[in-house]
């Protein structure tokens, strides 16, 4: 009976965990559920070499 009661104490937690972030999800604090990832081939993308490459000119 213990463990029936642990998992419904956890299944509780769950949930109410899951509204509270689709709630603040709402409000636009987090991104949670309901909004799609970003797209990240939209993104510009710099290599690492390029970035680096003005430090060793600085000196």
């Amino acid at each position: 009976m213990e463990i029936v009661v642990a998992l419904g104490f956890a299944a509780a937690v769950l949930f109410g965990a899951d509204r509270l972030l689709l709630w603040l999800e709402r409000r636009g604090h987090v991104n949670w559920r309901r909004t799609a990832r970003p797209d990240l081939t939209a993104e510009p993308s710099a290599r690492l070499d390029a970035l680096l490459a003005d430090v060793g000119s600085r000196s």
